[in-house]
């Protein structure tokens, strides 16, 4: 396996981007160029009520590992402008983020370096370790922070002892409680200093004050030697534990019995595992394989089989600029992150599902509420409840249905892949047969055929529309994976089922699909390109010249649409399947590649030279998922079904002009590791299975 491209280090500070994101599925963290100050924290299912809009939201919780030093006395949080010398660097192989600066005080100069990251073998921990040697031998004060300042809510207790115990097992716990007390997080810190000499090192705990839980360490400082401080927090929202303070002691606690080297060496192995999947782009050249290492890095940060609450569509990020999506779960996850995960982290798709399987009763009630039948899921999932969180008066949620019909296609996706009989039954089986029974009470019978009328695309426009062709064929798609899940179970699927799937209405002007019925060009998003997204990857059949016209039509209008979020890093993939080759490379770089901006390449929701009004938001997961769904599938010609994988190869490899093949090392494939390549020109992909 050869080692993923890491970005470029940063140097200097002060440029308008995003700060450096690192996460683990359970928990992400904003972290500034001055990594000591505090950032931003976000953990999967902890929420709180939205300070403005007043409804449940993603919250910002207290950040574990922020810290700050002083050189005889004085403070680098008093006198910042003394830094100097900033850099940061980014290791995508071990998910590590690495900073380094001097500071200037008192006659003093110390060099600074600062390693952060998130550890995927033990979720609940962040981990910090601040490295500083002095010129010159002076008093070194350094301080392991736990910073809930400017975080909404408040701290309902925290503890410096451990009960019964006469050595504290942590240097101590805080319980926060989120705005509108909807949940509460627990967090728990231990600390360690090296290098600073016998006696020296036994620090102060005072209690909790300005929302900050402080251990000070006071040491001498000798001129060239190395003085360590090592942070190891442990975080946990209520929604894994009702007593998270309490719970997060025990990680933290084990935490320091095993020692920072040995938590950083199984992240370090975690990463190495996932790896494994690394997607290799042959003839493609050195840019696009670190955007494509980017993007396998950012996704498989935000999701963890230790998820609770799914993820959302910046991940477990957020900046003071953006909010607009409060964190909420919406379908951009089960349509664009589930389908490469079901390949390389497959335990993580599970988990990503499993959210949607624990709130199946929200699913009912919101159908009920809309007079329906079945399950209608929300369109903005609120992480915590999994009920409606739409910001009020909620316009999208009236008419977006093709949310349900996405989660059913995942889980159905993710049952073909998996082979996973027992997910199939108690999983996928309840899924699509209530999405199905909505689907019959959400059609309306006409003497055309089954019609979906006051309905949305992909594309929000202002007014909804009569037989939106995505929802439409997304319907159909959903019909029949019932309708086959049904025959494998030996369940008797309703009669309705077949007769809706063949009798549902599809849009066409000639043999081309079109978005919905009365299409014109001109109007409002009408470049929105949603029958494609119909064709792939949903899978929605159509003879070749139905299909290659309706391609046609919408690669004709791409530079209308491109810039936009979600849909712009499919059109290589289009192209390629059209035979464009060429422009399959283009129509990549403009829907993709010129996405990605700013330090450490993240994914942008929208394409910054065309949406110079909109803030930098990232990383983005619908664009990044549609680019791996892209490499992963439609390049390959794989479409995943019940049937054996080597069947899964459909149509020939087509891959945009220059490239000679995509190939990765290890996927999962019906609880088997498998290899993929994908030669450009071959009849068929290759699927091989690994030896044990």
């Amino acid at each position: 396996m050869s080692a993923p491209i890491s970005p470029p280090p940063v140097f200097g500070s002060g440029r308008q981007e995003l700060p450096a994101y690192l996460a683990n599925g359970l928990v992400g963290l904003r972290v500034r160029e001055m990594p000591l100050a505090a950032g931003m924290a976000l953990l999967s299912g902890y929420t709180g009520e939205h300070y403005e809009r007043q409804i449940e939201a993603a919250a910002v919780a207290p950040y574990p590992v922020a810290a700050d030093l002083a050189l005889d006395g004085v403070w680098l949080s008093d006198v910042p402008q003394q830094v100097g010398e900033l850099e940061q660097a980014y290791d995508f192989s071990a998910g590590e983020l690495t900073t380094r600066f001097s500071f200037q005080a008192a006659g003093r100069t110390a060099q600074v370096e600062v390693l952060t990251f998130c550890s995927r073998h033990d979720p609940t921990l962040v981990c910090q370790e601040i490295a500083v040697t002095v010129d010159k031998a002076c008093s070194l004060g350094l301080r392991a922070i736990v910073d809930a300042s400017g975080v909404d809510g408040k701290a309902l207790r925290h503890a410096r002892t451990t009960p019964a115990e006469e050595t504290p097992a942590t240097d101590g716990t805080l319980l926060w409680e989120s705005a509108g007390a909807l949940s509460t997080c627990g967090v728990a810190i231990v600390t360690a200093l090296t290098g600073a000499g016998a006696g020296e090192q036994e620090p102060s705990r005072p209690p909790l004050r300005d929302h900050r839980l402080v251990t000070d360490y006071q040491v001498r400082a000798r001129a060239g030697r190395t003085v360590r401080l090592r942070q190891m927090a442990s975080i946990i929202p209520e929604a894994m534990h009702k007593m998270p303070d309490q719970h997060a002691a025990r990680p933290a606690a084990k935490a320091r019995k095993d020692g920072f080297d040995k938590i950083r060496k199984q992240n370090r192995a975690a990463w190495q595992e996932l790896w494994q999947g690394r997607i290799r782009l042959e003839g493609a050249g050195e840019r696009w394989q670190s955007l494509a290492d980017a993007a396998f890095f950012y996704l498989n940060s935000s999701v963890h089989a230790a998820s609770p609450a799914s993820t959302s569509i910046f991940g477990l990020a957020t900046w003071h600029d953006y909010h607009y999506y409060f964190g909420h779960v919406m379908w951009d996850i089960e349509a664009f992150a589930v389908p490469p995960l079901c390949l390389l982290q497959p335990d993580a798709a599970f988990s990503l599902l499993d959210y949607r399987s624990a709130n199946l009763e929200g699913a009912k009630r919101n159908a009920q509420l809309w007079g329906r039948r079945g399950l209608q899921f929300p369109w903005e999932s609120a992480p915590r409840s999994g009920e409606e969180a739409a910001p009020l008066p909620g316009t999208a949620a009236w008419h977006e249905d093709h949310v349900s019909l996405d989660v059913a296609w995942a889980f159905a996706l993710y049952a073909d892949i998996t082979g996973d009989a027992e997910f199939l039954r108690t999983k996928a089986w309840p899924v699509l047969r209530g999405v199905a029974e909505w689907i019959c009470s959400r059609v309306t019978k006409t003497r055309d055929g089954y019609a979906i009328n006051d309905s949305m695309g992909i594309a929000e426009r202002e007014e909804p529309v009569d037989n939106a062709a995505f929802t439409n064929m997304g319907a159909v798609v959903v019909l029949r994976a019932a309708i086959r899940a049904a025959e494998r179970l030996g369940f008797a699927a309703a009669p309705a089922w077949l007769e809706i799937a063949e009798g549902m209405i599809i849009p066409k002007r000639g043999k081309a699909v079109i978005s919905h019925d009365g299409y014109r060009a001109n109007e409002e998003k009408g470049a929105t390109p949603d029958p494609l997204m119909g064709i792939f990857p949903l899978g929605f059949p159509l003879s070749p010249a139905e299909e290659q016209a309706t391609l046609e039509l919408y690669l004709g209008s791409a530079q209308d649409y491109i810039g936009s979020p979600m849909l712009s890093a499919l059109y290589g993939a289009w192209a390629a399947r059209a035979g464009h080759r060429q422009l399959a490379l283009k129509l990549l770089d403009d829907g993709y590649g010129q996405f990605l901006t700013g330090r450490f390449l993240q994914t942008l929701e929208y394409r910054a030279d065309r949406f110079s009004e909109q803030p930098q938001a990232g990383p983005f997961f619908a664009n990044i998922g549609g680019f791996l769904t892209g490499l992963l599938y439609g390049f390959a010609g794989l479409k995943p079904s019940s049937g054996t994988p080597e069947s899964w190869a459909e149509r020939p490899v087509t891959l945009p002009a220059g490239w000679t093949s995509i190939e990765i090392d290890r996927i999962w494939v019906r609880g088997q590791p498998m290899r993929l390549v994908a030669r450009q020109g071959a009849e068929r992909a290759e699927l091989t299975p690994l030896s044990p």
